[in-house]
């Protein structure tokens, strides 16, 4: 498999040099909300994408959701999964994890409630959400698709597209826009590690930032 620079390059950032360099390109791609619900490794990767819904009342689910997305997904991609019933029950769990865990996925955003915290723990397979509940989907919601556009948190999200979370929150960056993306944030991150190597050195911190803190906004 060819290695995938875009990625890797995104690895060696932070949500917060990411989402600046959003505000900067004055694009979407920031959610707010969404955590990691253990102490998980940041995680980067490609985006599969999988979309949840209310089952009606004589409604079958043709698949345990996120099986798809599972055996769809190559090393090191991230499942990401709009949530989009009003209840309040797990949209992953614990099997899940152990499946994805196995098959190489990098780890899972949920835009709602997972479960099975502790079993992702031992897993040791980073899983981002809203909330952690106990109570099961079954019943509760389907899988209307996999591998479709989504919506996470208001922002677009695509197939292929790339993503970034760590302890701050989850950053999305469209595929089409990635290049300048991450160039534009690498920028900003080389900056702010500068930053840190001056206030070692001695220097004060308000000659520091006042040095660069106008350099570093949006606009």
């Amino acid at each position: 498999m060819a290695v995938d620079e875009l990625v890797i390059r995104l690895g060696k950032l932070d949500t917060c040099s990411v989402s600046d360099a959003l505000d900067r390109l004055e694009m979407p791609g920031t959610v707010h909300g969404i955590h990691e619900v253990w102490h998980c490794p940041r995680i980067t990767g490609r985006v599969v994408t999988v979309k949840l819904t209310k089952r009606d009342a004589e409604q079958s689910s043709p698949r345990h959701l996120g099986t798809a997305a599972i055996m769809a997904a190559g090393p090191g991609d991230i499942i990401v999964i709009e949530h989009g019933a009003p209840e309040i029950c797990a949209g992953w769990g614990g099997i899940l994890s152990l499946g994805a865990k196995l098959k190489g996925v990098g780890g899972v955003i949920v835009d709602g409630a997972c479960r099975d915290v502790d079993e992702s723990r031992e897993h040791k397979f980073p899983v981002y959400a809203r909330s952690a509940v106990p109570t099961t989907a079954r019943g509760r919601i389907v899988e209307e698709d996999f591998n479709i556009p989504i919506l996470v948190g208001g922002v677009a999200v695509n197939p292929g597209d790339l993503v970034i979370a760590d302890g701050s929150g989850v950053v999305f960056v469209g595929a089409d826009r990635a290049e300048e993306v991450i160039s534009t944030a690498e920028k900003i991150f080389a900056t702010e590690a500068a930053m840190g190597a001056a206030l070692r050195d001695g220097k004060p911190i308000t000659e520091v930032m006042g040095a660069n803190y106008e350099s570093m906004l949006v606009r």
